[in-house]
């Protein structure tokens, strides 16, 4: 049975296992309203977890005004736990849960004794840039649209000019310059979970590398949403039951009997889990090095972006991207770890972003996107694009293509070519580039050999 009570005028769901305890308790805090989490109470409670869901501050039925990723959401989240242990129900251990924002403030609120962090938002910098400098766009403007402090007009396009005019929200212009923060950490276990193709998977394998308490990972081949939003590489293997696994991890958690820093990847394409690698990739190294197919010298056009969502390529006129194709596999290819694309390219711009997306080619032509980075620079010289976390197999008779752009949009704003802060820039303007194939490689991390694990196993010891 769930009740709503209210904690310093914050709305939350109760719901207690019906043995009558004490329990341990597991929290979620969500700006996404808590009455959606009410068939995840009832998990949690079914095994002998108290399991309570509030709206934070400001948000559905909560009090106040919401202000995201304030100062607000630590101290509530306290007061909520100070709350919780002093119920007849607690037996005082406290896990924190939740996903993309929820997760912040499961990572924010201090005192708990676990966390647990799925596809984590962890600020507004750090969902706002990569670490390498370029701005991401669509995701941003389409959740600020939805979850904005007061109401906003949806943009039309978001191609309008200046970025930071797109929504009419006081605390859009300052989210890009808001600061990076330090990476949030406490002592006790931590579950960082995540999917190959969710925005934030280089946040959640970060969060899970820097943790200074007991870390497992659990990364999966999905999207924002786990296992509700699969990846076309998952296969059966990779269809978990996350609430069974959550419940044991944190009954392991709340023991005592992790130690370390270990956890599980789905390999795309396979049915396996593997443990997650350092990954010092190599160069590609199948069959002949990529060839230059065109576009050695490409022009960058931002009135005429390369898309984030078109995997067409233009076969005439001046070429927008440089493109470089593998001959096709020769056997089956694990690729699990860290890429990273290393060129040797010069643009005529004072700052140019280069974009680079990996995309396969299966035996019949059909087109799948296997990675994208893009990085901004404003100096001359050799440069590294990192690629991501990648964990697929690749079938025999795949060939790799490697496209080298000046834009990846709607996902990032586009790059003026003025040297004006992209965010800021009414006028833009074509860039020239040139990439020398010669001193440019694509580096995979490939697997000889996977060891497959049980992820059940490898979270919960």
């Amino acid at each position: 049975m769930t009740t709503t009570v209210r904690i310093d005028g914050l709305a939350t769901d109760v719901c207690l296992p019906p043995a009558p305890g004490p329990h341990p308790a597991v929290v979620i805090r969500t700006p996404y309203d808590r009455r959606h989490h009410r068939a995840e109470l009832h998990g949690w409670a079914a095994r002998n977890f108290a399991a309570l869901a509030q709206d934070v501050r400001g948000r559905h039925a909560s009090e106040g005004d919401w202000h995201p990723y304030g100062a607000h959401e630590p101290e509530d989240g306290e007061t909520t736990l100070h709350w919780i242990r002093a119920q007849r129900w607690s037996n005082g251990h406290v896990v924190a849960a939740g996903a993309s924002y929820a997760a912040h403030c499961a990572l924010v609120t201090p005192g708990t004794d676990a966390v647990i962090a799925a596809v984590p938002a962890l600020g507004p910098a750090e969902t706002a840039r990569e670490t390498t400098g370029p701005e991401r766009l669509q995701a941003r403007a389409g959740w600020w649209a939805r979850h904005g402090a007061r109401r906003t007009r949806t943009p039309r396009a978001l191609e309008h000019l200046p970025v930071s005019e797109i929504l009419d929200l006081p605390a859009w212009p300052a989210l890009w310059h808001a600061p990076r923060r330090a990476l949030p950490g406490a002592r006790v276990p931590l579950l960082s979970v995540g999917g190959s193709r969710d925005p934030f998977a280089e946040d959640t394998l970060r969060l899970w590398r820097h943790w200074p308490g007991p870390a497992r990972l659990l990364l999966g081949p999905w999207g924002h949403r786990l296992t509700a939003e699969p990846a076309p590489e998952a296969r059966p293997g990779h269809r978990l039951n996350l609430g069974e696994l959550y419940a044991g991890w944190a009954r392991a958690a709340l023991a005592g009997t992790l130690a370390g820093r270990t956890g599980a990847v789905a390999l795309g394409g396979s049915d396996h889990w593997c443990r997650p690698r350092p990954g010092h990739p190599a160069p590609f190294a199948f069959g002949s090095p990529l060839r230059l197919l065109n576009g050695a010298d490409f022009v960058a056009d931002p009135h005429h972006p390369v898309r984030s969502d078109d995997l067409n390529v233009p076969d005439r006129g001046t070429p927008d991207r440089c493109l470089l194709l593998s001959p096709p596999l020769p056997r089956p290819l694990d690729i699990l770890g860290p890429a990273e694309a290393r060129l040797d390219a010069v643009a005529d711009a004072p700052c140019a972003d280069w974009a680079v997306r990996l995309v396969a080619l299966d035996p019949a032509g059909r087109a799948e996107p296997l990675a994208t980075g893009i990085v901004r620079r404003t100096e001359p010289g050799p440069f590294t694009v990192p690629l991501g976390h990648l964990a697929r197999r690749l079938r025999a008779g795949t060939r790799l293509r490697l496209e080298v752009a000046g834009h990846h949009f709607p996902a990032h704003a586009r790059n003026p070519h003025t040297g004006e802060d992209p965010v800021a820039a009414t006028r833009l303007l074509p860039s020239h580039r040139t990439v020398r194939t010669r001193g440019s490689a694509l580096f995979l991390p490939v697997v000889r050999g996977v060891h497959p694990i049980d992820p059940a196993q490898e979270i919960q010891t």
